[in-house]
């Protein structure tokens, strides 16, 4: 008697048609999901220099927190590709790249234990938070657009995150560590 191999795969929604699965809006969807599964699965390995490098506990504690959100965004990617049937693959993604290293370079070059470094670890923070946020908003709209309500659904729930963490690290400079560094000499 012959056996039949059954596979279990994530059902689609039911607005995903194979037109939709065949555009070129649908391809420019899932490079940039590829791109911003590779972002974070990076940023989630710079974290802990940036952190090991901060001066301030506050902004120490709050690099921390992000690991561990960035770890969960990292699985809820995974989970946006199985809900449109895709294989979670990274693909590199040059802008975070370039922000990573734009990272290392204001840690080098800033001097240890002051809070002008914390002002530059910021700096480079944020600006990898804006290109998440950018990212993430876009990626949103697409799912959406596209019918992929779960993955937009998830894809929503990270772009809080990262407003809320471009939040608060607004709040520490502007809480008293710009403030502090502009009196500090090189």
């Amino acid at each position: 008697m012959a056996t039949t191999k059954t596979t279990t795969k994530a059902t689609k929604a039911p607005e995903t048609t194979e037109i939709v699965e065949e555009s070129a809006l649908n391809e420019l969807f899932l490079d940039e999901l590829k791109d911003i599964y590779w972002a974070e699965k990076h940023l989630v390995k710079a974290l802990p220099k940036m952190a090991k490098a901060a001066t301030s506990d506050e902004l120490r504690s709050a690099i921390e927190t992000h690991i561990t959100e960035t770890e969960n965004q990292i699985t809820r990617l995974e989970d946006a590709f199985a809900s449109i049937d895709e294989k979670a693959v990274a693909v590199k993604c040059e802008a975070m790249a370039g922000l990573l290293k734009e990272g290392e370079e204001i840690i080098s070059e800033t001097e240890k234990g002051t809070l002008t470094r914390d002002a530059g670890i910021i700096s480079a923070a944020q600006k990898i938070e804006h290109y998440e946020i950018a990212s993430y908003g876009t990626l949103r709209t697409l799912a959406l657009t596209l019918g992929y309500n779960k993955a937009a659904e998830l894809l929503e729930a990270t772009l809080k995150e990262e407003k809320n963490c471009d939040g608060l690290l607004t709040q520490i400079a502007e809480g008293g560590i710009n403030e502090t560094a502009k009196s500090e000499k090189e």
